[in-house]
């Protein structure tokens, strides 16, 4: 996982029992490059698949990314990590600008300093997905199981156990680990570590962590290549709408099939604003504003939402892990250092580096 330029075997280290709690892209990359290193790791999420908001979820028409809707490569450790799996992901052609609220008039024809935009195919979700399946291949893989305390193991004082629940609320605890690493949401992994590290827990307090309102829709009125597409030209947009900070055209990405689809995300503001809002109100207050920027009025046949409790960080940790190795315990997520899904790649590989050095 951290490619070729980090000799892991050259490092000091001892083989370790370790615990990741979590498995999006930060919590993946952490555990991957320990257990490439040698270590025993088991990968714990509360969610039924991996990938955290790297996510899709299906529809009758296609799926949707309702999460992250791309990523870019700016470290080189994340493009030699992305090549483990060659033609997982694709550049997206998404003809991005910015437009000017309220009748969806466009400021710029491309967004400042452009970069290229990737996606993983055939939906976003396919990238954690490859890289949890030699975890659960391995058998180091538990889904649907949510951690609710981090507490000295009975048998061993030197040692951890997690305390979870499961499904029908079933309840196990996982003990015997020497370290424990926790990539989730800054607000979980604060709540964790109150009692058990409550120094770690107090540098993540300043994090702020934004919600997001998010709205898929479907046109099957409009396929290509019988019909391009409904309303604008471009198929991404940053938007200035007091309700809507970003649209994109699902269809437009490469491997996602010819039904028009839109995911629409909620700025910032307005999520927070509303985060304790009834769906159907949100999903109204949001398809008035989708019209008024795209000029799209047909009736979508398919309308779902999805309510991002942890979205957008707002202000970062401003360093890219926590670790402290005589607890053994430690932290990482894109909250570390921004919002984006290279963020997290970073923050799970330079924690995983730190934990195998000690």
């Amino acid at each position: 996982m951290p490619g070729p330029d980090v000799t892991m075997a050259a490092m000091s280290s001892k083989t370790r029992n370790i615990a990741v709690i979590g498995a999006g892209i930060a919590g993946l990359a952490c555990a991957r490059t320990l257990a490439q290193a040698g270590h025993h790791v088991t990968v714990l999420d509360k969610n039924a698949t991996p990938g955290g908001r790297v996510a899709s979820c299906d529809s009758p028409f296609g799926t949707f990314d309702h999460g992250a809707q791309y990523f870019t490569i700016r470290d080189r450790r994340f493009e030699q990590a992305l090549a483990t799996a060659p033609g997982a992901c694709k550049p997206w052609s998404a003809n991005a600008v910015r437009v000017l609220d309220p009748h969806g008039r466009v400021a710029e024809a491309a967004l400042p300093g452009h970069e290229a935009h990737w996606v993983p195919v055939p939906s976003m979700d396919a990238l954690p997905r490859y890289w949890a399946q030699p975890l659960a291949a391995a058998g180091r893989l538990e889904l649907e199981t949510r951690v609710t305390r981090i507490e000295r193991d009975a048998l061993d004082a030197s040692r951890w156990q997690l305390a979870t629940t499961g499904p029908g609320d079933s309840v196990h605890v996982y003990p015997g680990f020497d370290t424990v690493l926790l990539a989730m949401p800054a607000a979980l992994a604060g709540g964790l570590l109150a009692t058990t590290a409550p120094k770690l827990a107090a540098h993540i307090e300043h994090v702020e962590v934004a919600p997001c309102w998010t709205m898929m829709l479907a046109f099957p009125q409009a396929v290509q290549p019988t019909l391009t597409h409904l309303g604008p030209q471009w198929n991404a947009a940053l938007s200035t709408h007091h309700r809507i900070a970003w649209l994109a055209r699902e269809s437009s990405k490469p491997g996602r099939g010819v039904v028009e689809r839109w995911t629409v995300q909620a700025s910032a503001a307005w999520s927070q604003e509303h985060l304790g809002d009834d769906e159907d109100r949100v999903q109204g207050k949001l398809l008035k504003a989708f019209a008024e920027i795209t000029g799209i009025h047909a009736e979508p046949s398919l309308v779902q939402m999805h309510r991002w409790r942890w979205a957008k960080t707002q202000q970062p940790l401003g360093r890219s892990h926590l670790w402290d190795g005589k607890s053994g315990i430690g932290v990482c997520g894109d909250w570390c250092l921004g919002h984006r899904v290279e963020d997290a790649f970073v923050s799970g590989l330079e924690l995983a580096l730190a934990v195998h050095a000690a």
